[in-house]
């Protein structure tokens, strides 16, 4: 009995030190979270900053000076390219260390060495997109120009140094949560980190419901709902600007390939009215007289945000803007002569390929009236707590073969048809650090138009001002040349006339300098209008936003940063402008109830501002959903065949002029419906669904409450992400918000002799949720306000508000 004792009295504390010890599931060893010298208490911030440091990095040339605001925003002060780098790398990471690992780990397909098997085929679908290869590509390109190469290495440097100087206790606390520690950085991470965005941006696609759609109703069907071109437009490029160039020969399209069958994956549409927007005034329009440029990139939003603000300065280089953490370089911002931003282009630079294989083996396939060979990329997966699984994947010249078969439970195969190689200009060598770093010391039009040369991905619109009074934007990137609706539809990988046929120029590229209107502007809708000669992409953003912001620059005279800083929260609808008269004179108010004659009473009175106190937003946006689900659904919902709805432009073309077609009519039931009846069902559907969600119309139904916009925490840990933010904006304005997407970084820049910079994120500059400075800027976001940003001349600017200094020595 005794010895039973003793063996319990040992056996039982070595388990509950060994299972407090250990991570089970999702929940991380408590013990070592708990740790009072280790642990998550380790993490929390002292409220007061300690005013200055030195370290010694031997890494470095000279001494750095770094100058943290009141906001904790670095300045970096150095002596060299080599060291404004390398410090920029120390005190991103010092900041955001788990972000940067977190993103390049799931754009890497690594995540299930941390969260074991439940994220394998997420892994394998990120390999299978050629992820990696695509990074290994493009850091080719990085390290082939000295510049660029210095960037990245002395950027890898100075993360690496500050990894290094951590122990277990200062490891940020998601690193504890997950239990796992940090590891080395490598330049491939900063690569991996640019596809990543490629892949946010431009990894979307509908040629698998198109060509679903052109299978079932066949050419005309798809020319009549799914137009080339806009009926509504206000293209980026002003209407009837002349094209200065002899454009190449356009390619020579097959015949029509119309054998594809319906996609065996479920596909994820496009979303068609989430974006970004950026415009620059001239002059001219200005109280100043110098122009100003505003952009707010509209993103997923995260805690930690998306962006680092930060200051470079060393001989040659002196910018301020926004960074992504985990790349070199400024890529939003302004320095003493020029200000840029960006919005997605959103071009046609991603194709899937039918590949005919010889046998089960996928050794040869067929192309060019000829049996080529495959060759094989073997992707290890290691995973946590499990053995290390070999992936298999075929590449043709097109690039790989996403999927053979289809993947068990997994969601995240979107856009990828089985059978199908993957043509994506992510995968191009390519070398996107050498625009930024021309950028960020450019000082005219010409040092703008030289950076743009060297961008190939993500496409997106450039926009420049400049003290000399110049301003511009470049719809920009490398663009395939192609034929006419070229990857619209799933194309023939056995046919070369399929193939990418070259590229369009970069000095032929969509762009307009100093246009008569005194203005320039981008919301994602289309690049151009129909006189220009190549073929970017067949369907863009609706136009509505960059109507509302060209309406409104049109007329602007004497603005000021604070008159631009408005415009960017501006919450009219055009959509409802041009909708809701027509179908407010369709409701039949003789068969509403009580809540609905209220809602029918609010929405004939509201000014079509999406306001975060106003109720008419809510009740308007699920009326508007479900017209057009009452319009289209019956037609384009097939079961295992993936289908889209024509556009917004095309829905409300069909019910402001042609109230009679034979889409209304539901093909599922006896009796035919009209327009008037899809409205009225619709239009109850959204007042009941209102009521049961929100209870009697009254503030619950305020659209702030409906929107419900929050910022979470990166990996969706709970508790680490914001409060329910009250702010205006919908989807449709030009304050593009829904529940967590929207204004990623908001910048407006005074060009003059003394450019002022003002900006706002929605979080702060620290990655970690103990510190102050993790999410203080986020109410001042949410209430469409911008901080003054410090521009520093000196070390010894005292214009700043330096709460702390960090100086890096060499020895």
């Amino acid at each position: 009995m005794n010895k039973i004792k003793a063996f319990i009295c040992v056996v039982i504390p070595v388990l509950l030190i060994y299972a407090l010890n250990t991570k089970f599931g999702d929940t991380p060893p408590i013990l070592k979270f708990l740790n009072p010298f280790t642990g998550f208490w380790q993490n929390a911030e002292n409220t007061t900053v300690r005013l200055s440091k030195k370290i010694v990095l031997k890494e470095t040339h000279n001494t750095v000076d770094i100058l943290f605001d009141d906001r904790m925003i670095p300045h970096v002060f150095a002596q060299n390219d080599h060291d404004v780098y390398y410090a920029q790398g120390y005190v991103t990471a010092m900041h955001r260390l788990w972000q940067m690992d977190f993103q390049t780990r799931y754009a890497a397909g690594r995540l299930s060495e941390v969260v074991g098997k439940k994220a394998i085929e997420l892994d394998r679908y990120q390999r299978r997109m050629g992820m990696v290869f695509g990074a290994e590509k493009s850091l080719e390109g990085m390290l082939a120009d000295p510049q660029s190469k210095e960037m990245i290495l002395a950027y890898t440097a100075g993360i690496n140094a500050y990894i290094h100087s951590l122990s277990p206790a200062k490891f940020p606390v998601e690193y504890k949560i997950l239990d796992f520690k940090p590891e080395d950085w490598t330049p491939i991470k900063c690569a991996l980190l640019l596809k990543q965005m490629s892949a946010v941006l431009a990894m979307g696609s509908d040629e698998f419901y198109m060509t679903n759609i052109r299978k079932k109703f066949g050419t005309d069907v798809v020319k009549d709902l799914f137009p080339d071109y806009p009926f509504k437009e206000d293209p980026i490029i002003p209407v009837g600007t002349k094209w200065d160039f002899d454009p190449l020969p356009i390619p020579t399209p097959p015949a029509d390939f119309t054998e594809t069958a319906f996609a065996a994956v479920k596909t994820k549409e496009k979303e068609e009215s989430i974006g970004s927007n950026n415009w620059a005034i001239s002059g001219s329009k200005t109280a100043s007289g110098y122009p100003i440029l505003a952009n707010d990139p509209h993103l997923d939003l995260s805690l930690p945000s998306i962006w680092y603000q930060i200051q470079l300065h060393s001989p040659g280089l002196n910018s301020y803007g926004v960074s992504l953490p985990g790349a070199p370089g400024i890529t939003i911002g302004f320095n003493q002569d020029i200000a840029w931003g960006v919005t997605n282009v959103a071009a046609d630079i991603l194709d899937f390929y039918q590949i005919k294989f010889k046998d089960n083996s996928h050794q040869s396939y067929w192309h060019d009236n000829q049996w080529k060979n495959t060759t094989v990329r073997l992707e290890k997966i290691a995973i946590r707590g499990g053995k290390t699984e070999t992936d298999t994947v075929f590449y043709t010249h097109h690039g790989p073969v996403v999927y053979l078969q289809q993947p068990k439970d997994f969601s995240r195969s979107d856009n990828v048809p089985i059978g199908n190689a993957l043509r994506w200009i992510a995968h191009e060598k390519s070398n996107e650090l050498k625009t930024f770093y021309l950028l960020n010391r450019g000082k005219n039009y010409a040092d703008y138009r030289k950076a743009l040369t060297f961008y190939t991905a993500p496409a997106q619109n450039f926009i420049f001002a400049s003290a000399e009074n110049d301003i511009a934007i470049t719809a920009n990137g490398k663009f395939p040349l192609k034929w006419k609706d070229q990857g619209k539809f799933i194309l023939d990988g056995t046919d070369p006339k399929s193939d990418w046929q070259g590229w369009i120029p970069a000095s032929q590229n969509p762009t307009v300098k100093n246009p008569p209107r005194n203005f320039v502007s981008s919301a994602n809708q289309s690049s151009t209008d129909q006189t220009y000669p190549y073929y970017i992409n067949w369907s863009f953003s609706p136009y509505e936003r960059a109507k509302r912001i060209n309406d409104r620059l049109s007329v602007m005279t004497n603005a000021t940063a604070d008159s631009i800083r408005a415009m960017q929260t501006d919450s009219y609808s055009i959509y409802a402008q041009n909708v809701l008269p027509a179908i407010l004179s369709k409701v039949d108010g003789s068969t509403l109830n009580a809540t609905q004659k209220e809602a029918l009473n609010i929405l004939s009175k509201w000014n079509k501002f999406y306001r975060a106190n106003e109720i008419a937003p809510g009740i308007f946006d699920l009326w508007n959903k479900r017209l057009d689900f009452n319009i289209w659904s019956d037609e384009f919902t097939v079961a295992d065949v993936p289908m889209r709805h024509p556009s917004r432009d095309r829905t409300l073309h069909l019910i402001l002029n042609e109230p009679n077609s034979k889409w209304i009519d539901n093909v599922n039931t006896p009796a035919k419906e009209s327009l008037k009846d899809l409205v009225n069902e619709a239009f109850k559907y959204a007042c009941d669904s209102m009521e049961r969600k929100y209870g009697a119309i009254g503030k619950t139904w305020q659209w702030a409450n409906v929107k419900n916009t929050n910022v979470p925490h990166l990996a969706k840990i709970p508790g680490f992400g914001s409060k329910i933010l009250m702010n205006d904006g919908g989807k449709m304005t030009i304050n593009a918000l829904s529940e967590s997407n929207g204004p990623s970084w908001r910048m407006v820049v005074e060009l003059g002799k003394t450019p002022k910079g003002h900006g706002v994120f929605p979080g702060g500059q620290s990655g970690n949720p103990g510190s102050k400075f993790y999410d203080n800027m986020i109410d001042t976001w949410a209430s469409g306000q911008l901080y003054d940003l410090f521009f520093m001349q000196s070390e010894n600017d005292p214009s700043a508000k330096i709460i702390s200094k960090l100086k890096i020595t060499k020895k």
